[in-house]
């Protein structure tokens, strides 16, 4: 064994704690910053926040000794009566509900004429409905669990089948559509028959080989095949199922102003945030060490949190800047005027890394007068022209291949060596499996796949 020392060189990244809040909140979207900023306000006692439609406050003042009046009308509901001309109508009157799945199935669930332990078991299914609309819980472990007879638990489901929306209570997606197909009155065996066992080919609209195992006409597998595609899969939708909407909230406006664009940093996002003062006053106490150094910990971390948020506003100012200097021509005349920009483009420019970049679009929306955009939806790839020499976005390319698509004639749909014949004469230069690969990503079928019979 032998002991010696050894000197070597190596490099190391090292992150401090302000470089990697940055990074964490550069790749917040607006939503997950707001949470972050509302949890950091709860459990540092230093940041004080003032939120930003304060201005707005006396000009949006509620006279409460003037709404208490309203209280007085029962149940605040929605009846609709003749109203004088001295007389005033109850701003809850206007006041709507969301109305859930659950609670309309419930409903219905109260106006059945059934016994009581019937409505009672029902009910309980109701509960196990899951947000697609289905029963997936098994009839036997119902039974177990609530200890009564698998043949009363078959037709207590058999009873929420029966509500609407139609499919509902269903096990799985055959289930569903066959209710459905049950409660429109059809009863041809055939269509139940494409449900149960052609469901896939029907997917990929194989009719010939559908029409082939019935032994029916290709046509006629098609008019079954319309009307299977016409059926809800999803019973739960249109009805409010638990999950709010999450409202999306630009980082910026872009407006154009005398012919020039300016870009808006949207700042009611977040509360401003400040360092509350009785805690500068605790700092000056050298009584109290704990204390002190308790503030000190929590001041710094707030200050952290204060310089991130600006830097990651300035960041995102700058990459839209140059978006912006990049994208005049997107922004006067629309999508087919998108150039292929990418993010070591912008990266290299902005002499930033280009994760930095990556991070500063993550989840990002900017509002302009063609409405909100994903900023991300602006970096496209280029494909380059036969003809002018220049490169194309893929967003025109994957238009173009819409476009033709939506014109053809169904009954001979074309092929994607056609659709890329098509394009290339039009000065762009790309190949048919480019086009198979945009028309994928867009979600349209194959040639086979849109033919109509």
């Amino acid at each position: 064994m032998d002991f010696s020392l050894s000197l070597t060189q190596e490099q190391k990244l090292i992150m401090t704690q302000e470089m990697q809040l940055s990074v964490k909140l550069l790749q917040m979207s607006g939503f997950e910053l707001q949470e972050y900023v509302e949890k950091e306000l709860q459990e540092n006692p230093v940041l004080d926040s003032k939120a930003p439609s304060s201005a707005k406050e006396d000009k949006d003042k509620v006279d409460y000794k003037e709404l208490v009046k309203y209280f007085e009308f029962d149940n605040y509901s929605h009846h609709s009566y003749e109203k004088s001309d001295e007389e005033e109508i109850s701003p809850f009157n206007f006041i709507s509900e969301k109305k859930s799945l659950k609670e309309y199935l419930r409903e219905q669930v109260r106006d059945l004429n059934e016994k009581d332990y019937i409505k009672s078991i029902c009910l309980y299914l109701v509960e196990n409905i899951d947000e697609k609309g289905y029963l997936s819980i098994k009839e036997n472990e119902i039974s177990r669990e609530l200890k009564i007879k698998e043949e009363i638990i078959k037709y207590c489901i058999r009873v929420i089948q029966s509500l609407e929306p139609d499919g509902i209570g269903a096990k799985d997606l055959r289930e569903c559509l066959k209710i459905q197909i049950d409660k429109k009155g059809i009863k041809d065996e055939n269509i139940f028959k494409i449900i149960d066992e052609h469901l896939e080919l029907l997917a990929e609209n194989k009719y010939n080989s559908i029409a082939k195992s019935l032994g029916i006409d290709v046509k006629k597998a098609q008019e079954y095949g319309d009307i299977i595609k016409s059926l809800q899969p999803k019973p739960s939708r249109g009805f409010f199922t638990g999950e709010e909407v999450k409202y999306i909230t630009p980082d910026a406006y872009i407006k154009k102003i005398d012919n020039e664009y300016y870009i808006i940093m949207n700042d009611d996002i977040i509360p401003k945030l400040t360092i509350n003062e009785i805690y500068k006053e605790i700092i000056t106490n050298e009584n109290d060490k704990n204390a002190v150094d308790y503030v000190k910990e929590k001041l710094n971390s707030a200050i952290f949190l204060i310089k991130s948020i600006q830097h990651r506003k300035s960041t995102i100012y700058r990459v839209l800047e140059k978006i912006l200097e990049k994208q005049r021509d997107y922004f006067d005349f629309g999508d087919e005027y998108l150039r292929p920009m990418t993010l070591k483009e912008i990266a290299e420019e902005l002499e930033m890394h280009e994760s930095t970049i990556s991070r500063a679009i993550r989840d990002k929306y900017i509002y302009t007068h063609k409405g909100t955009i994903k900023i991300k939806d602006l970096f496209t790839t280029a494909i380059s022209s036969n003809s002018t020499g220049e490169d194309v976005s893929v967003k025109i390319i994957k238009k173009t291949i819409k476009e033709l698509v939506d014109k053809e004639d169904k009954e001979k749909p074309l092929s994607d060596q056609v659709i890329c014949d098509l394009i290339n004469k039009e000065g762009m230069n790309i190949s048919r499996r480019t086009v198979a690969k945009y028309r994928e990503e867009m979600g349209i079928k194959s040639s086979k796949g849109r033919k109509r019979f």
